[in-house]
């Protein structure tokens, strides 16, 4: 179904702008992007919700559990220590996680629509 209207008459600028908005719109619309948007809102949005639960987790049990956070566990080395290194690991993991899947998952399709989009131009 084509519902984009017609380029506006003027100069050739114009025309190449109006018909660059219309493929734009047109490949914003397809069942292809919303396909990327679906594979990287499904890794991207479930991975945010966990890491920041986790961040607000050692950051209440700082606030709040003093004691437990002190335990020793090895020579000087405590939980709270141990939790904190954790949350930089965690991080550096998470993005290396997100750059396989986006290399897997997400840029192939990108790249698809980008070479549509371009074979247009």
């Amino acid at each position: 179904m084509d519902t984009a209207s017609p380029p506006p008459q003027g100069n050739d600028y114009t025309q190449r702008t109006a018909l660059g908005a219309v493929a734009y719109r047109e490949a914003q619309e397809s069942a292809e992007f919303a396909e990327l948007r679906h594979a990287h809102r499904s890794f991207a949005f479930p991975l945010t919700i966990a890491f920041i639960t986790w961040y607000f987790l050692y950051v209440l049990l700082s606030s709040y559990a003093g004691g437990f956070m002190g335990t020793k566990l090895l020579g000087n080395i405590n939980v709270a220590f141990v939790l904190g290194v954790a949350q930089f690991v965690s991080t550096f993991l998470i993005a290396w996680w997100y750059s396989r899947h986006a290399e897997a998952k997400l840029d192939p399709k990108a790249d698809a629509i980008k070479a549509r989009l371009e074979g247009q131009a």
